[in-house]
């Protein structure tokens, strides 16, 4: 008798611990870091994934903070400090000795979003300013359901507050600066994509057409997310509308024919040195991949701040 209870004494036990082993799996597991911007909720268009991916790795390349956003549809029952602590504790935002990492975490359906800050960035983007940027930038755009928006303008206003240029009033109103931020992100767009485009405007044959259609996604997502869906949508109307009208110009008129045989062969030689998209040291480089991101070992000691909608 004192043999079977001991033995189902150590059954119940080991059941209780095999429960219990699942269920804090289960809300610690923490996804994969595949990138600046981990959309697993699937909220997020691939136009501002895109676009943000871009704008995060630039901001990275510069200056070596890390900045970066994730979104879970649900944090299975466990607060969001905790599950925000477990992420970057996992994924070591930052670079060690700097601790200059941020999360931007989003859970959908628990409606709970935090910016979590590494120990050597709290000084520009201190509790307070996290708590502004959520209730003034993010949350009216998730009220709204616009979580394309409400992400773009969170981040703008993280990076403009690290360059210790973010102001906002807690009565709203704070994203007139990465506004500000957005123009100048979108007038270097232009700077770089334009020659490309006109490369593609004056070649001939099926490289014309393959550089049009290649441009379209990035005509897509970088003036959306720079200056909002209204004014970018009209970036890229302009742009896919204008391109064949400018290529039927060049192909019927005098004067278009004059142009096109004038800068047309100029055009074909910029493209075939240097003035294309290549792996090596001009263009957009595609040697970095998603694949190969990680964190550089950076600290966090709970600056930051959490909201709700």
């Amino acid at each position: 008798m004192t043999t079977r209870r001991i033995v189902q004494s150590c059954t119940l036990n080991a059941l209780l611990l095999l429960y219990a082993g699942i269920a804090t799996g289960r809300a610690t597991e923490i996804p994969y870091l595949a990138g600046h911007v981990n959309d697993n909720a699937g909220v997020l268009s691939s136009a501002t994934v895109t676009a943000l991916e871009s704008e995060l790795k630039a901001h990275e390349d510069s200056t070596s903070d890390q900045v970066v956003v994730l979104t879970v549809l649900s944090l299975e029952g466990e607060d969001i400090e905790t599950f925000s602590i477990h992420v970057v504790d996992t994924w070591k935002l930052g670079k060690k000795g700097k601790d200059n990492g941020v999360l931007l975490l989003v859970a959908k359906d628990d409606h709970k979003v935090r910016i979590e800050v590494g120990r050597g960035l709290e000084g520009n983007l201190t509790d307070l300013t996290c708590g502004r940027i959520i209730r003034n930038d993010i949350v009216p755009r998730f009220k709204e359901g616009d979580y394309d928006a409400g992400v773009r303008v969170g981040v703008s206003s993280i990076l403009a507050a690290i360059r210790g240029a973010y102001t906002a009033d807690t009565e709203g109103g704070g994203d007139a600066q990465p506004r500000g931020a957005g123009l100048l992100f979108l007038g270097f767009f232009l700077l770089i994509v334009t020659p490309f485009t006109l490369v593609g405007v004056f070649s001939r044959g099926f490289a014309s057409w393959f550089l049009y259609c290649f441009l379209i996604p990035f005509w897509a997502a970088f003036p959306i997310a720079a200056v909002g869906v209204a004014v970018g949508g009209t970036f890229l109307a302009v742009y896919l509308i204008g391109f064949p009208i400018a290529k039927f110009i060049l192909a019927k008129t005098p004067a278009g024919k004059a142009w096109a045989s004038k800068y047309g062969k100029f055009a074909m030689t910029s493209s075939g040195h240097g003035g294309g998209w290549s792996s090596g040291s001009s263009g957009w480089s595609s040697s970095s991949s998603s694949s190969s991101f990680s964190g550089g070992g950076g600290s966090f000691s709970g600056g930051g701040s959490s909201g709700s909608w």
